[in-house]
């Protein structure tokens, strides 16, 4: 993957680390020190414990599909992600359970809830902008 230009409203709050994480090729979700709890979206203040303290760890991007949609249709904006396309929410059973977001890549046979998927870091353009994105695949599929 080529270096995406991150705005700058993409690399602060408390989401920053993770899209930092995600332009170099990686992906990084926040655990609180306190308590052990993982969390995404990210929080600066954790609402299990209360501890200010959370640090961002790798983590595999692996998990299981929690829920699904293919669109028809294109969104302003989205026309360089092609169509039909097949949107992701994969649940990751070893950060507690914490989801995220992405696109499937590749065949979408067995395609179902409870499959297993594996993600790349890749990056989609919106509006003109290139931002980097997850790729989810079927795991056992080729990509």
């Amino acid at each position: 993957m080529s270096e995406p230009m991150l705005a700058v409203r993409h690399t602060t709050g408390a989401d920053g680390p993770y899209w930092r994480a995600l332009a170099a090729g990686r992906v990084e979700l926040p655990r609180c020190a306190g308590c052990g709890r993982w969390h995404w979206p990210a929080v600066f203040r954790c609402g299990e414990c209360g501890s200010w303290d959370q640090q961002w760890h790798a983590v595999e991007p692996e998990g299981t599909v929690f829920s699904w949609t293919r669109t028809w249709h294109a969104f302003d904006g989205s026309e360089k992600i092609g169509l039909p396309f097949v949107s992701l929410v994969v649940e990751l059973p070893q950060c507690g359970g914490r989801r995220l977001l992405g696109l499937l890549e590749g065949e979408a046979g067995g395609l179902r809830i409870g499959a297993a998927v594996r993600a790349r870091v890749a990056e989609t353009e919106i509006w003109g902008e290139r931002i980097p994105a997850l790729r989810w695949t079927l795991s056992g599929a080729s990509s």
